[in-house]
């Protein structure tokens, strides 16, 4: 007799998820959304400064935007690596987020580990007023949902978070790498170009390969999370 197990569509999941999708979309532009953007940026140069590290380099400052910008200052390590950390990382953060509150049974840990992961990056590289109020606040609101509120409540805000980061990660490399690329002016600064400058490949092909790479992330994350053994 065979024991494989066949995948199931866990659907109480798939309707959740995609009433998340619907209403992220609706309050995209909304105080409901927004700081889930800067996490997302916060993500973004987090993923830069680990790469520093992994390879060798020093982060000397991470500073974030109220604007949804971000800047981490680094010395060492491999300039390559650095540069496409920003936005795979965050998908890749974004898309575990999503992936493991789906499968997980117990999404107050979860959802406090993730608060006090963010509250320490923050306090070890974080040097500017917005971004350690931010990453205090937002880690130190993932600890109290954790410990006072229930594991059901927890669940929502991870995939809630892990949905919305990587559709933020895809609409901004759209915007802020292809969307520009097309209309590149000397002198700009991004990732891409960072890359481009180091390789020769034009910033706008970087942009479009995040972009494409991202796009499957999100697929692989939303069918991981979806499908269970029966």
């Amino acid at each position: 007799m065979s024991t494989m197990k066949r995948t199931r569509v866990d659907w109480e999941t798939l309707a959740l998820l995609v009433g998340l999708f619907v209403g992220v979309a609706l309050l995209w532009n909304t105080i409901v959304v927004y700081p889930v953007k800067v996490f997302v940026v916060l993500l973004h140069e987090l993923s830069h400064a680990l790469a520093a590290l992994l390879t060798g380099g020093q982060v000397l400052r991470i500073e974030i935007s109220p604007l949804l910008g971000g800047v981490t200052l680094t010395a060492g390590g491999s300039p390559f690596l650095i540069a496409s950390a920003g936005y795979l990382g965050s998908i890749l953060w974004g898309g575990l987020i999503l992936m493991t509150a789906a499968r997980s049974r117990n999404d107050r840990a979860l959802a406090g580990a993730v608060g006090l992961v963010v509250i320490g990056a923050t306090l070890l590289f974080t040097r500017n007023v917005f971004g350690l109020v931010f990453g205090i606040l937002f880690g130190g609101a993932l600890v109290w949902i954790a410990r006072r509120l229930s594991n059901k409540v927890s669940d929502f805000i991870l995939k809630f978070l892990g949905l919305t980061s990587c559709l933020y990660v895809v609409l901004d490399i759209k915007s802020d790498l292809i969307d520009r690329g097309l209309f590149y002016a000397p002198g700009s600064v991004s990732d891409a170009q960072t890359l481009a400058n180091l390789t020769g490949i034009p910033a706008l092909i970087w942009g479009i390969a995040w972009f494409l790479i991202a796009i499957a992330a999100l697929c692989i994350f939303l069918r991981a999370a979806v499908l269970t053994r029966a």
